[in-house]
Formats: C-alpha cells, sequence, structure tokens
C-alpha cells in the first residue's frame, strides 16, 4: 500500500479520539478542527516508520498543538474580549461533535478553562484518556513527578474543593502574619507566632544552600527569618499549609510547617528538587 495512503488511513482511524482530545483541551469545535488539521500536517511531514504506536504519537502531537494554543489564548487574555467562553456544539449530519459535547458537559469545560494550560493537559490526558504520566512529562517539559502534581492540582479543581473551615482559615491568618514579620524583620512579630519551643529542621540540600542543620527555640528562629522570606508565598503542599520559595520563576525549597495551637511548632525545609518534585504543590 502506498505509504500516504496508508497514513491516511491510520489517521482517519484516530481522528475521533484526537478530536475528543483536541474538544477537552480547548472547548471550541472551530479551534478543535484547526488542532487535528495541524496535526495531519506534522503527520504527513514526519518519518513515523520507527514509529511502534502510531495512535499514541497522534495524541502526544494532538496534545502539544493544543497546549500551543492554549498558551497562545492565554497571552491574549488581557484584550479587551474578556476569558474564553466555551463554545457550544452545533450538531452535525452525524451527531458525532454534540455527542462529543455531551460527554464532556458544558460545567467541565467551564472548570477546565479555569486551569493553567500544563494542568488541563495533564489532567485530559492522564484522567480522561489514560495517558502515562511518562509520556505527558516531556509535553509540559516536567518530570513525571511533576507531571503528576499538575494533574492532581486540577483534579482538585474539577471536583471542587470544599471552602476552608475555621481552623484553615486560623492557620492562614498565622502563617500570613509569619512571612510579613519576616519580611519586614519584625522580630517581636515572630515571636508573636513562633512556639516557645519551635524547632527548624533543614535537609541536606537546604544546608549545602546556607542553612543549619537544626535550630531550636522561637528567639533563635525569629533570627534566622527576620528580614528574609522575600520569595516565599503561603502553599498547600500535600493539603497541609506551607511556604514555598519561588527563585527564578522555579521552585526551590519548601518549608513544611506544623501548629501547635495558634503558633507554628516547627518548621521543615527542604530543598532536594527529587524530594520536592513527589510534592503535591499548589501556589495560594
Amino acid at each position: 500500500m502506498d505509504q500516504s495512503k496508508f497514513l491516511a488511513e491510520q489517521f482517519e482511524g484516530n481522528r475521533a479520539r484526537l478530536r475528543a482530545v483536541a474538544y477537552r483541551m480547548l472547548g471550541s469545535t472551530s479551534e478543535v478542527d484547526d488542532a487535528v488539521q495541524e496535526t495531519w500536517l506534522r503527520l504527513s511531514r514526519s518519518d513515523t516508520s520507527a514509529v511502534e504506536n502510531l495512535g499514541g504519537w497522534l495524541t502526544t502531537v494532538v496534545a502539544r498543538v493544543c497546549l500551543d494554543m492554549l498558551r497562545s489564548r492565554k497571552s491574549r487574555r488581557e484584550e479587551p474580549m474578556g476569558p474564553h467562553v466555551p463554545e457550544p456544539v452545533a450538531d452535525d449530519a452525524h451527531g458525532r461533535d454534540a455527542e462529543m459535547a455531551d460527554s464532556v458537559g458544558a460545567a467541565l469545560l467551564v472548570v477546565l478553562e479555569t486551569l493553567a494550560p500544563a494542568e488541563r493537559l495533564a489532567f485530559v490526558l492522564h484522567d480522561m484518556f489514560a495517558v502515562p504520566f511518562e509520556e505527558i512529562a516531556p509535553i509540559v517539559g516536567r518530570t513525571p513527578a511533576a507531571a503528576r502534581q499538575l494533574a492532581s492540582r486540577a483534579r482538585r479543581r474539577v471536583q471542587g474543593t470544599p471552602p476552608p473551615d475555621a481552623d484553615f482559615n486560623r492557620q492562614k491568618n498565622i502563617v500570613d502574619a509569619f512571612l510579613k514579620a519576616s519580611r519586614e524583620g519584625d522580630f517581636e512579630g515572630l515571636l508573636a507566632v513562633l512556639d516557645p519551643d519551635v524547632v527548624l529542621r533543614a535537609d541536606h540540600a537546604a544546608q549545602r544552600l546556607g542553612s543549619v542543620a537544626e535550630i531550636r527555640g522561637a528567639a533563635a528562629v525569629a533570627e534566622t527569618f527576620k528580614g528574609r522570606a522575600q520569595a516565599a508565598k503561603p502553599a498547600l503542599v500535600d493539603g497541609a499549609l506551607a511556604l514555598a520559595v519561588i527563585l527564578g520563576g522555579q521552585l526551590r525549597i519548601v518549608l513544611r510547617l506544623t501548629m501547635a495551637g495558634d503558633r507554628i511548632a516547627t518548621v521543615e525545609a527542604v530543598a532536594d528538587a527529587e524530594r520536592i518534585a513527589t510534592f503535591d504543590v499548589e501556589v495560594l
């Protein structure tokens, strides 16, 4: 069989899946057509003789195309037109588009629109199409563990994270007060939110960055953080309140916190990149 005819038949056999992936990624039938067409063009220009799983290859390509389109859309989000609204589907001759839209649901598409492009891709490919994180990772330029985090964050938003309870709000206020006092060099303010017997521990990677392995007592810990934490932001780490230190756009250090009443009892500084990659981190 002629190679071009063979590729065309293989592509047609995967078209429905490619459209389904693209619609969940983009929420727009017109953009779906563009994404699928671009996928065909890339297939026609590529040497796929060594590709064992052409369906998987095509899924990866359409995902990359959609990711680029989402990022381009996000860069235009400041234009007066406002945020993108998922596009309703007009029934086609065979009802395929309407069936595709019904299988997703308008409510889900609205939630998907709130996700960052990489989060949306990780969630759609893994949770909806069972693509392994090892295959998702290179598409978003992350490790498999980081891709898993992206999908996990997206999943929480899709499922609807319950509203914070009073205890969460109380702890968040403590963390905010700690950050404010640290940044302003307010020693007394730091003492007010640290347990008298607070312990700061740092892993080996954090020690290489200048941290001491262990510091005990509110005064010593307050002195350590006085005038610092400029790059730290409140975050949820594996569902618990923490601090994320972001430098150059990258998460470099995680400060895991435990509370005792209305004060911080322990601070664990984690800078080991491999360990951080296993955390589910959401900056607040």
